[in-house]
């Protein structure tokens, strides 16, 4: 049916639902070494010999979230968990959610069923063991649940975990499951586990990748705003990540990393921090447990 209101309602009608929907900003809590980028130039063997900046980066992104009155999700590795528990602690006595990353940054799709569950125990173990808090939320490293593991949601529902945000709804040379639903779904039947994808807008037909990390630093900030109006005008809430090493211009670099890695990584690093604060202002944020369990009542409400 068209819409024959005036263009002055229509617009007030859009902004209304802008300004009500409460966004998800989330935080993939790992260092500059861990990334997928430098995994074939760096070993894990050597991660523990090499200089941590996590900490005082998170400590940074602690106290621009305070600045601004937001509160979000830090998917945190168990690796980092068990050497900085002191940051972990701090993250949860600020108010956000804590939430499991996985052990060390390994992808699903490199491990079977029973690897996936040890991983997942051990990483659960650890980070509440420094938090103090339960752990209901996971996402896999490089967004690696994709259309090779769907094994994957029985083992978190198995575990006990309320909800996912490990999937990608786009193509991409690292990551990606393009025929997965765009917006929160239900992928084991009968259960009330629920997949909450990352952020993708609509341009020409085509799904584009616009919830943070690289693509936020590296873009105008304009497409990241006009992407989540976009998500926001269809009545739903966009999913925002971003990695401490983002904010960190001061990091060491690897120079022995293929030059797209190494573009893909450094890029803006130095704005990054500025576009943050920008983005934190002009949109409502929460954290990913309490929109999954709207999106929950959202499911039994369309059930019925």
């Amino acid at each position: 049916m068209t819409d024959t209101r005036p263009v002055e309602a229509r617009t007030v009608s859009a902004l209304t639902v802008d300004a009500l929907t409460v966004n998800a900003l989330t935080v993939d809590v790992e260092d500059w070494f861990q990334v997928g980028a430098f995994e074939t130039v760096i070993d894990r063997a050597d991660w523990p010999s090499l200089p941590c900046r996590v900490e005082r980066n998170c400590e940074e992104i602690l106290a621009l979230f305070a600045e601004a009155g937001v509160v979000g999700t830090f998917f945190t590795l168990g690796w980092i968990a068990e050497r900085h528990p002191a940051v972990v602690r701090r993250i949860v006595e600020a108010g956000h959610e804590i939430a499991s990353h996985g052990w060390d940054h390994e992808r699903v799709f490199r491990m079977d069923a029973r690897r996936f569950g040890e991983d997942l125990s051990r990483a659960r173990r650890t980070i509440e063991d420094a938090a103090g808090a339960a752990v209901t939320g996971y996402r896999a490293p490089s967004f690696s649940i994709d259309a090779r593991t769907p094994w994957a949601f029985d083992v978190l529902a198995e575990q006990g975990y309320r909800y996912s945000s490990s999937v990608a709804p786009v193509v991409h040379d690292h990551y990606g499951w393009r025929e997965a639903p765009r917006f929160a779904f239900h992928p084991l039947p009968g259960r009330d586990f629920v997949e909450i994808p990352v952020t993708t807008a609509l341009f020409a037909g085509r799904r584009l990748a616009a919830g943070g990390g690289g693509f936020f630093r590296v873009l105008p900030y304009g497409f990241s705003r006009w992407a989540i109006r976009q998500v926001n005008g269809e009545g739903r809430p966009a999913i925002f990540y971003f990695h401490p090493w983002e904010i960190d211009p001061g990091q060491p670099r690897v120079d022995q990393a293929p030059l797209r890695s190494r573009l893909r990584h450094y890029t803006n690093l130095g704005v990054m921090a500025d576009k943050l604060r920008r983005l934190v202002g002009e949109f409502r944020w929460g954290r990913m447990d309490e929109l999954a369990a709207r999106e929950a009542l959202r499911a039994t409400a369309l059930a019925a």
